[in-house]
């Protein structure tokens, strides 16, 4: 072996030898550097630290409110800055206001805004918005915000009314589930006809009516709690079981209004005028309803959203029930304090006006089939 090739391997040798010993060099010193913690991260505080700790340390406005009222301000307050941001960030307004649908937890909501308003706080534009709605929300409450906005909604009858008609749930989700008739809709032309009667019965209201909390019966020129008359009541029977007028609603329905004697009127006058079972005085005006729906809809005219106009052509009867394209609201005039009502008025107003719709609810459609 000549002298340049020992030299070339003793070179190589070397190299060798030390690049091991670096590697075992490194190897024990991070040993030795795990085992002291000398690798830990000892990370920073972060820049938005205050603001993390003033929100764990504030207090969602609902959990604080004292009142239906309050709470609905600081609901508002929730929606008003999701509506802000949406002029910026449209895409977490959108998740925001999605996730307060589903989970209906204002807590979390107020995080999630919370969350969102870290990266606002340099943003004057949204800032301006945010402290007017505040300014808005901490304003002194009008001495009048204890009243209803529907003035007739504020007499002591309406508070009998409400007590009386909820002993009716039951049965009257029986009849939605019959007719596929919303509850809520059938409740709605209850509402003009009690009203009514509560005003012009005023010493029956006063001794019976409103010390028991009951609903007002007729038993004479119309019948029920609903007030059907007895021509309009004989009408649905027949529309019920012929198949060839407009108001026809098929064989599944055919039957709802069978008599089970031969004594036809006077069974249909104690159906109606049952004072402990309203079943019959819901279930034909649930009937009716759907009927002139049929028979517009069948004349190319849906008011199958249309509340006030139900309403409307409930009160008035199948004679003046002409299907067109821009029917009017109205009906019976109904004095409540010195205003003048009209029937479907009435009928909208309570419908749309969120009063017992933890009771009966809203649906997405008036009839289900």
């Amino acid at each position: 072996m000549n002298i340049k090739l020992k030299k070339t391997l003793k070179i190589a040798t070397y190299i060798i030898v030390i690049g091991f010993a670096l590697i075992g060099f490194g190897l024990t010193s991070a040993f030795f550097a795990i085992k002291l913690h000398l690798t830990n991260d000892p990370g920073s505080v972060d820049v938005n630290d205050r603001y993390f700790q003033d929100i764990a340390k504030k207090e969602v406005y609902v959990s604080n409110a004292t009142s239906e009222a309050e709470n609905a301000k600081q609901f508002a307050f929730q929606y008003f800055k999701t509506a802000v941001l949406s002029r910026f960030y449209p895409l977490n307004a959108g998740l925001i206001l999605n996730s307060a649908s589903i989970h209906k937890n204002w807590k979390i909501t107020e995080r999630m805004l919370d969350a969102v308003n870290q990266y606002m706080t340099s943003n004057a534009d949204y800032q301006q918005r945010i402290e007017e709605g505040k300014r808005i929300i901490s304003a002194k409450t009008d001495s009048s915000s204890k009243q209803n906005i529907f003035e007739w909604m504020n007499i002591p009858e309406w508070i009998d009314f409400k007590y009386a008609v909820i002993k009716d749930t039951t049965v009257i989700d029986s009849v939605a589930r019959i007719t596929g008739v919303e509850s809520r809709l059938i409740v709605s032309v209850l509402v003009g006809e009690q009203i009514r009667l509560f005003n012009s019965k005023r010493e029956m209201y006063k001794k019976v009516i409103g010390p028991l909390k009951i609903l007002s019966t007729e038993t004479k020129f119309s019948l029920g709690v609903t007030g059907i008359k007895e021509e309009t009541a004989r009408t649905i029977e027949k529309y019920l079981k012929d198949s060839s007028c407009v108001y026809y609603l098929g064989k599944k329905y055919a039957n709802l209004l069978d008599f089970k004697t031969s004594d036809i009127e006077n069974e249909r006058f104690k159906r109606l005028t049952d004072y402990h079972n309203h079943y019959y005085s819901y279930i034909y005006a649930a009937i009716f309803m759907k009927q002139v729906r049929n028979q517009w809809e069948k004349a190319g005219f849906d008011i199958s959203s249309r509340q006030e106009i139900l309403a409307t052509l409930f009160n008035v009867g199948f004679i003046a029930s002409q299907p067109k394209a821009n029917p009017s609201v109205g009906g019976s005039h109904i004095n409540i304090n010195d205003k003048l009502y009209t029937f479907g008025r009435l009928a909208y107003e309570f419908y749309y006006s969120g009063e017992l719709a933890n009771v009966f609810p809203f649906h997405e459609s008036f009839f289900n089939n």
